[in-house]
C-alpha cells in the first residue's frame, strides 16, 4: 500500500529516476539533455540535499514512486544554490553542450520572482505514470502545506509548461492561481498554505 513519509537519502536515486523519467512534460526525457541525470541536478536533488526537511516521498513498498521537494524560503535557498550546489554543479557540466536546460541549472536568480513576499516558498512535484490518478498527488500536496503552514510560510509557487495540459489542469483544480508577474503565460502559479486541497 502507497504511503507518503518523509524524503530519507536512501530515497536520492528513486528521486533522480523518477525526475527523468517525468522530465518532458510529465513524459520519459532519458536521453535528452545530453546527460541523464542534468534534470534531477537541477529540479531535484538540490533540494533533497539542502533542505530534505520539506521533502516527502510516495513510498510503494518496493520503492519510492512519486515526490515532492520544496525550499521553503526561496531567496536562501537560491544563496544557497550559488555557494554549495553550483560550484560542483558547474564542474560537473563544463563540457556538455549549451542548452536552455543547461542554462537554468547555471542561474539560481531564475528563481526569484516578484512575488516572493506572498509565496517565498517554490516546489516541484513529480509522479511515476502507474502513481497517477489515485489522489497520490493531492495527497502530497496536503502534506507539504500541512508542513509550510507549521513554518509559517504563507504561500508557494511553482512553474509549469502551459504544454503540459495535465500538469496545469492538476494545478487549477487544487487552487492554483497565475501570478501577476507571470504576464498571462499561465506557467507561474501560486497558493496559500492554508488553502483546503
Amino acid at each position: 500500500m502507497s504511503h507518503i513519509r518523509r524524503f530519507r537519502e536512501t530515497d536520492r536515486a528513486d528521486v533522480a529516476e523518477i525526475c527523468l523519467k517525468t522530465g518532458d512534460g510529465g513524459q520519459d526525457a532519458t536521453g535528452m539533455h545530453g546527460s541523464d541525470e542534468l534534470l534531477a541536478d537541477i529540479f531535484a536533488l538540490p533540494y533533497v540535499d539542502l533542505e530534505p526537511e520539506t521533502c516527502f516521498v510516495v513510498d510503494t513498498g518496493e520503492r519510492v514512486s512519486g515526490y515532492i521537494v520544496c525550499a521553503a524560503d526561496t531567496g536562501a535557498f537560491v544563496e544557497r544554490y550559488r555557494s554549495e550546489w553550483l560550484p560542483a554543479f558547474t564542474q560537473k557540466y563544463q563540457d556538455l553542450e549549451p542548452s536552455n536546460i543547461l542554462e537554468m541549472g547555471l542561474d539560481p536568480d531564475r528563481m526569484i520572482i516578484e512575488e516572493l513576499g506572498d509565496y517565498p516558498a517554490h516546489l516541484h512535484i513529480d509522479l511515476l505514470p502507474e502513481l497517477q490518478g489515485q489522489g497520490m498527488g493531492r495527497a502530497l500536496m496536503r502534506t507539504l502545506l500541512a508542513e509550510l503552514r507549521e513554518r509559517g510560510v504563507p504561500g508557494v509557487h511553482l512553474g509549469v509548461s502551459p504544454s503540459n495540459t495535465n500538469a496545469v489542469a492538476f494545478y487549477k483544480k487544487l487552487g492554483f492561481r497565475p501570478l501577476p508577474s507571470d504576464a498571462g503565460a499561465g506557467s507561474l502559479l501560486g497558493i496559500c498554505t492554508d488553502a483546503v486541497v
